[in-house]
């Protein structure tokens, strides 16, 4: 390792420092990505080869997955339309991605000695994306991906000779039990301390680990959080053998403008509600509607770390470790009643073809009612539409989207009752630190300039357009239809009111 250490040193000198914009840092220079295929790993790609021109390389970490090798993966993953417009610019440009197989659950990634040459002796910057997501993963697979896969991140980080900066992507939500949550690597809040944890994830079987993993998450409500808060302590750990940062974005959405304006590719979180309130299939969430909805627009996300790794190279420090906490909150905050009811406004205005009922939701922190609109209006009219369709001789499919929405509501229910105050002052210098590199404003990660109104718009053209694939030419249509709904909402509401009269409010009158 020392000579590992004072090879870095020797390729890192302050020469190296003195980069005056952010495509200067990259010219020539070598990427290494892991979780790349995902949805901010897909954008960090794009935006590096979209607006650097003179990247030399994106290694693009894949294992093989559901029968497919990590090279018939990567064939499919470069013809992905979220790399259109590089395309369109440049044909050649998806050239510069390479396929490097590994798995980040294996030691070293389970790379072969030719990739691992390539990667030692080549790579410049690191993004280290890759993490389950998934609230309800086992304990010991959210462990062994997102606390012991950051580690061998690390160690293989050591032994890159032309390393210059790494960047690690953690969460705003690591770190659940403060209210007040700063720039800083806290220890875990949890029974066990980090180094005790690791070794019970190494050597104890799953299932043992699964009977005892309640008591393990402490005050964290979920594997998740819990696992990424380990994982920055082993990160901080190396600040003093390689050049690492740690960016916390809080929760994820749409872009705002690249690679297109609303861009999304998934429905997980946020996305998922605002489709099915889009659709109609939304009457109630669990929600204190007066916090704030912490959210980062995807492209400021990928911003922000690319920026990150540049201003690394100045700030980094061996004492310390610099962290960024990428929210919204403290900078341009919106409330979750604010953003639920613009959100319905540009369901309304901009309807989907696949709108079920008419859009109208209300937020709710009483369990017990929630539960019994839940009932009524969500799975009800889900059985309802799914006999209908069975009678049509089509699948049906709306009780499984409402199983699914339901489960996605409980697990982000947790962050949906609860406000954070997020401490900015790094992520505000980076935004100073990048407005004033001559290549700026290609690199935009300033929240205090978007406006939340048509954001959201975009958002929800964003959602119909590249989830439900639903094109424009269908609005005309799909604004009959709602106007339809519209009425046979108003017809349902006036037929409850007659009935609610005629066999409870009438015999009342009556008895007095």
């Amino acid at each position: 390792m020392e000579g590992e250490m004072e090879i870095f040193m020797n390729n890192n000198t302050n020469e190296d420092r003195n980069y005056h914009s952010v495509k200067e840092f990259y010219r020539d220079g070598v990427v290494f990505i892991t979780g790349g295929t995902g949805f901010l790993g897909k954008v960090i790609i794009e935006k590096l080869l979209y607006s650097c021109d003179d990247i030399k390389a994106i290694y693009v970490l894949l294992r093989s997955n559901r029968g497919l090798s990590s090279e018939q993966r990567f064939k499919e993953f470069i013809k992905n339309p979220v790399f259109d417009r590089v395309r369109t610019r440049d044909p050649l440009a998806v050239d510069k991605m390479v396929c490097i197989p590994g798995d980040i659950n294996e030691t070293s990634f389970g790379l072969d000695e030719a990739n691992m040459a390539k990667v030692m002796e080549n790579v410049t910057v690191v993004f280290h994306v890759a993490a389950t997501v998934k609230f309800n993963e086992s304990l010991r697979d959210a462990a062994s991906l997102n606390t012991l896969g950051t580690q061998r991140m690390m160690d293989l980080c050591c032994k890159m000779k032309q390393l210059k900066s790494v960047v690690h992507v953690s969460t705003a939500y690591s770190n659940p039990g403060l209210k007040y949550v700063g720039e800083t690597v806290y220890a875990t809040k949890g029974p066990l301390d980090k180094d005790t944890f690791i070794k019970c994830i190494q050597v104890l079987p799953k299932e043992i680990i699964d009977s005892f993993a309640d008591r393990l998450q402490g005050t964290h409500p979920n594997t998740y959080t819990l696992t990424k808060s380990m994982a920055e302590e082993v990160v901080a750990e190396y600040t003093s053998k390689i050049p690492v940062c740690i960016v916390r974005p809080s929760i994820v959405t749409g872009s705002i403008k690249e690679p297109f304006p609303g861009w999304v590719d998934n429905v997980y979180g946020i996305t998922g509600i605002m489709m099915e309130i889009g659709r109609g299939t939304i009457s109630s969430i669990m929600c204190d509607q007066k916090c704030i909805m912490d959210l980062i627009p995807v492209d400021i996300v990928s911003n922000t770390l690319i920026t990150a790794a540049w201003a690394n190279v100045c700030n980094y420090k061996k004492s310390s470790i610099t962290v960024y906490n990428c929210t919204s909150g403290q900078i341009n905050p919106v409330v979750w009643h604010d953003y639920g009811r613009i959100t319905e406004k540009w369901a309304c205005r901009n309807p989907t073809k696949y709108v079920m009922l008419y859009p109208g939701f209300s937020y709710r922190t009483n369990r017990f009612f929630h539960k019994i609109i839940e009932i009524f209006l969500h799975f009800l009219p889900a059985y309802i539409f799914d006999i209908l369709m069975r009678a049509q001789g089509s699948k049906p499919m709306m009780m499984k989207i409402a199983r699914r929405f339901q489960a996605a509501a409980n697990t982000g229910e947790f962050f949906a009752m609860h406000e954070w105050i997020f401490d900015n002052g790094n992520f505000r210098q980076l935004m100073r630190t990048v407005k004033e590199a001559k290549d700026g404003e290609e690199f935009n990660c300033d929240m205090t300039i978007m406006d939340w109104d048509s954001y959201v718009e975009s958002y929800m053209l964003g959602i119909r357009q590249f989830v439900l694939k639903d094109s424009m030419e269908s609005m005309k249509k799909a604004r009959k239809k709602l106007n339809r709904l519209y009425w046979f909402k108003r017809f349902v509401e006036f037929v409850l009111i007659l009935l609610v009269y005629s066999f409870i409010l009438k015999p009342l009158f009556c008895c007095f």
